[in-house]
């Protein structure tokens, strides 16, 4: 599948088309999280591991397979994509027609401002009425729990709130089946904790006890929720955050994923698998490279050598920088505020211009033999692997567009 980067172009808050300026990510009989420009949309997804089969309804539309419903609704996102107004749309994102639909898996997910934002809000969501009462009790909590959960680590993201610390927000202020809007979904977090309200082993890990019937109770015994999974729409302006979203509260096959895992994994070690490998300190058995550190070299004021600031201002012991230490050429005591940083001149082969950097030298390896850990100093050999690994040629397909200023 063709896939080029997607920009946003300036987007105004104001936009007054604000039903085709999220996406929609909605799973009723096949859960799939739906982004159009950068939103998802979600009903009673429960992070399938499998893809639908047979028949699916989506907006109260039927559909022999889920290959139909995509098929159906690509047609109609290609046509709406030739509408000039469309693109029109604040935060519209930089694209070929091709590249979006390639990315798209409408309604439930488009590479750019969802159209059937409003078709999901009507399908789903009901109108607000003052005869349902209606009352919850602030609530807070600490949005930290859960950093260590498979699902939170799965991807990278700034400021991203783990799904855990999320469910006890939405079980408190929700039922089973309400709408629920993140308008800056990141990496679609709020998917997966809307989603995992329903599922029973997530819902009991924090701590909360459910009964026959669905009703769960606080850690003081009070029913305060019930178990089900919320429908969600995610919004984020930014193209790979809808994108992510979109891929972390969709569908799947477990089994060809892990096949296509492994397959890369084994790609991967055939090509770059040598710049992992380090000697042992028996020079013989060969280990697997965890993390390299490295350590930025400064000049001394007084002499003018250089100074390995790790190797001279750290102590190990305390895992703290000195304030001060001695230069190991010419006995002066130092502080870092009286170092000068090195610079080294490289040329930059992917962009033709000759570019300086601070210098930087690698002081301390960290490998492993099977599940046993190990540390030692980079020998020769670990140098010569550095210097080959430097002579390479960035990937073709690496892009060379400078940031703009920030």
């Amino acid at each position: 599948m063709k896939k080029k980067q997607l920009t946003p172009a300036a987007a105004d808050n104001e936009s007054e088309e604000v039903e085709e300026s999220a996406t929609v990510e909605t799973t009723a009989v096949n859960p799939k999280s739906k982004i159009p420009y950068t939103s998802a949309m979600q009903t009673d997804l429960d992070i399938s591991t499998s893809v639908p089969s047979g028949p699916v309804e989506c907006l109260g539309l039927s559909f022999p397979s889920d290959d139909a419903r995509r098929e159906h609704f690509l047609k109609e996102l290609a046509a709406k994509l030739k509408d000039p107004s469309f693109r029109k749309l604040d935060g519209f994102p930089i694209g070929e027609d091709e590249d979006i639909l390639a990315l798209s898996d409408p309604p439930y997910y488009t590479a750019c401002p969802n159209p059937w934002l409003a078709d999901f809000v009507k399908h789903y969501g009901h109108p607000y009425t003052p005869k349902e009462k209606y009352h919850r009790e602030p609530f807070a909590a600490d949005v930290s729990e859960g950093k260590t959960h498979p699902i939170y680590s799965a991807h990278s993201y700034h400021t991203k709130v783990p799904h855990r610390a999320i469910m006890r927000y939405i079980l408190h202020y929700t039922q089973p089946g309400d709408l629920v809007l993140d308008g800056f979904c990141g990496t679609g977090m709020t998917g997966v904790a809307a989603h995992l309200c329903g599922n029973k082993e997530e819902v009991q890990a924090l701590g909360y006890r459910i009964q026959e019937d669905g009703t769960i109770l606080d850690e003081q015994g009070r029913p305060f929720s019930k178990l089900g999974p919320r429908r969600v729409i995610l919004n984020d302006l930014s193209p790979v955050a809808g994108f992510i979203s979109a891929n972390y509260t969709s569908p799947v096959d477990i089994r060809s994923f892990e096949k296509e895992a492994r397959r890369i994994l084994h790609e991967l070690e055939q090509e770059i698998g040598w710049m992992y490998q380090t000697n042992h300190k028996d020079g013989k058995t060969k280990g697997r490279i965890n993390f390299t550190v490295w350590s930025e070299v400064f000049t001394c004021p007084e002499c003018g050598d250089e100074i390995n600031f790790v190797k001279e201002a750290f102590d190990a012991k305390t895992e703290k920088v000195r304030d001060k230490f001695d230069c190991p050429h010419c006995s002066a005591t130092l502080t870092k505020n009286r170092l000068e940083l090195m610079y080294d001149s490289y040329f930059d082969t992917s962009i033709g211009e000759t570019l300086k950097r601070p210098k930087r030298i690698p002081v301390l390896i960290n490998y492993s033999i099977g599940n046993v850990k190990f540390q030692k100093e980079p020998d020769a050999h670990d140098i010569e692997i550095l210097k080959r690994i430097e002579g390479l040629a960035l990937p073709k397909e690496v892009p060379t567009l400078k940031l703009p200023p920030m």
